[in-house]
């Protein structure tokens, strides 16, 4: 278990973030170890075609079989509009030093392939993230990214309106807070005590993580990902039409969204998932909205709309 100690002021500073390198990196355990990730079965289902020309030899050697992944994989974001080119830039300016204590706790040692001239093995390291960003996360990303901003509005409401205690309940089973401490219980028998004293604490909602995950190195700011509402049904296909009640009320496309709205999404999102103009599904999303159907609210740039108490009523009654 890990336990983290919180001082006043650490607790009004904590904050969420989104970083596209810290999913690729979670991502990465999925690839090394499928089977005790059943969720993103159909993201592998997606991705296959195009693991033969990925450098696995560098990206399997990145994490290992209890699941560490390197910290250099994880990112605390500067901003919510982080870029994975930023992080990738960032990336390229390792140190050595930093290189190596972030891989030998994984392995015991630095692996082979990333022995030789530093400068020619952090090139390899970036080109082959670059590839995977580029070849399995970057056709995903805009339907991730509003799943996780989806998700840190709706912690954000818990926030505002039960507090830490009900925030923090909310995130993974292997936590715990006291108003004071905390508690994080490991995967692995890893021990370790951290004061944050003023360094900040980040979470982070993650489509790659079945519960809490933190972080190797106590020497950094700390950082707790957890599993994003919604990543259950991230990769699945849109059900057709309900053919009962609510479609003969509604008609068939906004009965579609009223049910795809259990959990917060932009009209980009949407219109990606329904395969329309963004233009069309902001034409329904209005109509739903003034109609008393669906609330919104605005999370960085976007607009998100949830079902309202009415709208949950009708779907569930559907």
């Amino acid at each position: 278990m890990i336990r983290y100690t919180f001082r006043a002021p650490d607790v009004a500073a904590l904050r969420f973030g989104i970083s596209p390198l810290n999913e690729l990196g979670l991502g990465l355990r999925v690839l090394r170890l499928p089977e005790h990730y059943p969720l993103q079965q159909a993201w592998i289902s997606h991705i296959h075609p195009v693991l033969p020309v990925l450098d696995q030899e560098v990206l399997l050697h990145l994490v290992d079989e209890r699941r560490w992944v390197a910290d250099f994989l994880n990112p605390r974001p500067a901003s919510p509009l982080t870029s994975i080119d930023d992080e990738l830039a960032a990336l390229s300016r390792i140190t050595p030093e930093r290189l190596r204590a972030d891989l030998e706790p994984i392995h015991g040692t630095l692996p082979a392939v990333f022995r030789g001239p530093h400068r020619e093995v952090v090139r390899r390291i970036v080109e082959a993230i670059a590839s995977m960003w580029h070849l399995c996360f970057a056709p995903h990303w805009p339907r991730m990214r509003s799943v996780l901003q989806a998700d840190i509005t709706h912690r954000s409401r818990l926030l505002a309106t039960g507090g830490y205690e009900d925030m923090f309940a909310s995130l993974a089973k292997r936590i715990a807070w006291d108003g004071k401490h905390l508690d994080v219980r490991t995967m692995s028998n890893f021990e370790a005590e951290q004061e944050v004293a003023g360094r900040g604490f980040t979470l982070m909602p993650s489509i790659f993580v079945t519960d809490a995950s933190t972080l190797i190195d106590l020497d950094r700011p700390p950082m707790l990902m957890y599993p994003a509402r919604g990543q259950g049904a991230m990769w699945s296909s849109h059900p057709g039409a309900d053919r009962g009640a609510l479609t003969q009320l509604l008609g068939a496309t906004r009965a579609e969204l009223l049910a795809a709205l259990g959990e917060p999404a932009s009209s980009t999102e949407l219109a990606l998932r329904f395969g329309v103009s963004t233009s069309a599904i902001n034409q329904h999303l209005r109509v739903l909205e003034r109609s008393g159907l669906l609330n919104r609210t605005r999370y960085g740039r976007s607009v998100l709309y949830y079902r309202s108490d009415l709208g949950q009523s009708l779907a569930s009654g559907a």
